[in-house]
């Protein structure tokens, strides 16, 4: 039986449609490698449409080399069964295709994942998934590279911003030399990585610091200060003329959780009716598996220092669903 690299070169050679999308609230791994997909699938001159999937991009996203080819569309937008092949990368169900209904292939549909998400259980046809890497764009390096696929600037560029950004600017426990070893190899084909960083971390818009500033005032701290949550009502994002921001909650929750002693990091920010977006970090991941706190909600997942949910609760009882999962997991931790 081929390789998962040969099915999956094998299944692209074989399509004459292919369809491309981004993760609901997409972050840099979402993009870097749905670009990079995008760069090679055009050099090899596939008929490929990129979908932006639920949500709009961020501003340093849009930075990325062939941003500007991502159609405003999401799964429902479009004719899926105009497509011979879906290629879904770094979406650990189909629930991160979208959140808007049931997400339901057509019959005739081949699809691929790629992913690292320990909660991905290979919904696809195809699956490569190492939930050992710190992001979707190392798989595919590794991927390109076995399949002798020439890495061009612009794929090193969207590659090289996705492991930046996915390892948490190579801090996270999933960074390992071979991540380094990579990472030199792609900054050799696009020396110009320091200007990468600077986009992603650089392109701010004005409303973003009166957000944070909103959420540092809402911290409180639960299980004998061991844990940390600030959580926004949506009337207060509101009354001071602001939206919620996926990002905004991750930074958030990274800088809870490097408070000494705040050993988890939770950001909540109330988008919407019934629609809590929820951020876990945590400061180690082998006592606190966030991942299986997300997990327990009922409502996410993701890895096991930095996690994410959607819950479609009221903020309040979002916040106790939260509470709860975490007592459940880590009744040594005592009452909230």
């Amino acid at each position: 039986m081929p390789s998962i690299p040969q099915q999956i070169k094998s299944a692209i050679d074989k399509s004459r449609h292919v369809l491309l999308h981004l993760h609901p609230g997409p972050d840099a791994d979402s993009v870097g490698s749905v670009l990079a997909f995008f760069h090679y699938l055009k050099s090899i001159n596939k008929d490929v449409t990129l979908i932006s999937g639920d949500s709009n991009l961020s501003p340093n996203l849009m930075t990325l080399p062939g941003a500007d080819q991502i159609l405003s569309k999401n799964y429902f937008d479009i004719e899926v069964k105009d497509y011979d092949l879906f290629i879904i990368l770094d979406s650990s169900e189909t629930r991160q295709i979208s959140k808007l209904k049931k997400v339901v292939f057509p019959k005739a549909l081949n699809t691929i994942v790629v992913d690292h998400h320990a909660s991905n259980t290979g919904f696809g046809q195809i699956n490569l998934i190492d939930k050992t890497s710190p992001a979707t764009c190392q798989i595919l390096f590794e991927l390109f590279t076995e399949l002798k696929i020439k890495i061009t600037s612009e794929i090193a560029t969207c590659l090289f911003a996705g492991i930046y950004a996915d390892s948490g600017g190579f801090k996270y426990s999933s960074t390992s030399s071979k991540t380094f070893s990579i990472c030199a190899k792609l900054t050799k084909i696009a020396p110009n990585f320091s200007q990468t960083i600077f986009n992603l971390e650089n392109n701010d818009r004005p409303e973003r610091p009166k957000l944070l500033g909103l959420h540092l005032n809402n911290i409180k701290t639960y299980f004998n200060y061991r844990v940390a949550i600030s959580a926004l009502p949506q009337k207060l994002v509101y009354k001071n003329n602001l939206n919620s921001d996926d990002s905004v909650n991750s930074e958030i929750a990274n800088t809870l959780k490097s408070v000494v002693g705040w050993e988890i990091g939770i950001s909540m920010i109330e988008a919407g009716k019934n629609k809590v977006k929820v951020s876990f970090r945590t400061r180690d991941s082998e006592k606190f598996d966030v991942a299986a706190i997300a997990s327990a909600t009922g409502f996410g997942g993701g890895h096991m220092a930095a996690a994410g949910a959607l819950i479609p609760q009221p903020l309040t009882k979002a916040k106790r669903l939260v509470l709860r999962a975490i007592s459940r997991l880590h009744p040594e931790l005592g009452k909230a």
